[in-house]
């Protein structure tokens, strides 16, 4: 038996440019085969809650939330963010907030999820908001906790002074890719050992570019309409979002409420939150 090798073009010039179409259109096709229709789907008793969480941190400081909403029969996801948590591999400074909506539009496509409850938390107050943006179709409505909120077409640089700015690029310098170290879990409204030891050792670095990159929405209405709640957390009240608190609670057609616990309410207080997002969605 013979064998004859294989003759490949020296000019693959051809080959890249399908290719790279190929690849393009595969992408277009493949979500539109995501789109389905919510008002197609049966009704139900339970709720679907995607919860997402802020910087550092990753679904897992979800776990003691998700396991009391689904004690009560509801449906929980607990996404992680590209580059946090148990994907924190793939940290790249080609992360931006687009990645971060994208996560979480994508969980909600390909789980063909509908009457979602959203909730964002920290951080994630501008992940929610771009989701929202993206698919107002398929939520129920958003929850923002003790979270960061920002208009239209700016950073989360674009809103602290420079030196600030500065002093967290020369912290994120010490990484190969520059990302923000996390803060000590004290730092972050937790006083139970506890609570510290749980979320000490899981906190992973914040890409840098995502404090870089704009909130980008197609309809510049934070919320995008939607019924949208504001939950602060006052015992100790975390001061980075005292501006995106009093923003929300000028709002006329926003709902505010209070829990007393510190910022992390998913670690301090997690059968106070629950209720009240149980509460605040059955309505």
């Amino acid at each position: 038996m013979s064998t004859r090798k294989k003759e490949y073009p020296e000019d693959t010039s051809s080959i890249d440019t399908a290719s790279q179409h190929y690849s393009t259109s595969t992408k277009h096709r493949t979500l539109a085969g995501m789109q389905f229709d919510c008002a197609q789907q049966e009704s139900q008793d339970s709720l679907v809650f995607v919860l997402v969480h802020g910087a550092w941190h990753g679904g897992w400081c979800w776990k003691q939330v998700a396991a009391l909403l689904r004690a009560q029969g509801h449906t929980v996801y607990t996404p992680t963010l590209t580059g946090l948590g148990e994907r924190s591999h793939l940290l790249s400074a080609d992360i931006t907030l687009d990645t971060f909506i994208d996560d979480v539009a994508n969980l909600i496509r390909w789980e063909q999820l509908c009457n979602v409850v959203l909730v964002g938390h920290s951080f994630a107050g501008l992940v929610i908001s771009g989701v929202a943006d993206a698919l107002p179709k398929q939520l129920r409505q958003l929850i923002y906790l003790d979270a960061f909120i920002l208009p239209n077409g700016l950073s989360t640089f674009d809103t602290l002074p420079a030196p600030t700015v500065e002093k967290m690029r020369q912290l994120a310098s010490q990484y190969n890719v520059p990302a923000m170290p996390a803060p000590p879990a004290h730092a972050l409204g937790l006083s139970a050992e506890s609570d510290i030891e749980f979320v000490a050792g899981r906190l992973t670095p914040q890409p840098l570019s995502v404090y870089e990159s704009a909130l980008n929405l197609q309809n510049s209405h934070i919320g995008n309409h939607l019924p949208c709640t504001y939950i602060s957390c006052t015992a100790p009240a975390f001061k980075g979002v005292d501006a995106s608190r009093q923003w929300a609670a000028e709002q006329k057609n926003w709902d505010t409420q209070e829990l007393a616990c510190g910022h992390m309410a998913m670690i301090s207080a997690p059968e106070a939150l629950s209720k009240l997002l149980i509460e605040l969605s059955s309505d």
